[in-house]
């Protein structure tokens, strides 16, 4: 929505949309955010088990290729965002569990929508990878 002056709202304001093609956007740092593979293979695992938490070595189990470090930043990343809550256990060492949000459950289905139409289309994206004749 356009002010007067030519320019746009913030985003976050009711009825108002960022500026995609800006890299400040936050919409677009978002969009950066779930659209990364790892980030869509935890809310898928942690969405299949929702309501119930699963532990840190236990979504590194189900992200096969995921390392310690990566997995630590998107769990951060995606607690930051309000996507997932983390829960720490006193004991030694501590043990730490993660569960999706009620906002992170409604990312699933389009992040599935996302996987399915990938699967549908990675065949004929393979084929013009590898290029004509090929």
């Amino acid at each position: 929505m356009a002010w007067q002056d030519g320019t746009f709202a913030p985003p976050g304001e009711p009825g108002v949309t960022g500026d995609l093609f800006s890299p400040e956007c936050p919409t677009r740092q978002l969009l950066d955010r779930i659209g990364d593979k790892w980030t869509s293979m935890l809310i898928k695992v942690l969405a299949e088990h929702h309501p119930a938490e699963l532990g840190f070595a236990e979504l590194r189990r189900r992200a096969p290729g995921v390392s310690n470090k990566m997995l630590s930043q998107t769990l951060q990343s995606l607690c930051r965002d309000g996507l997932v809550t983390r829960r720490v256990e006193a004991s030694v060492p501590p043990r730490v569990y993660y569960a999706l949000t009620s906002l992170g459950l409604s990312l699933d289905a389009p992040l599935a929508a996302v996987r399915a139409w990938a699967e549908q289309h990675i065949s004929t994206i393979e084929a013009s990878r590898r290029g004509p004749g090929q």
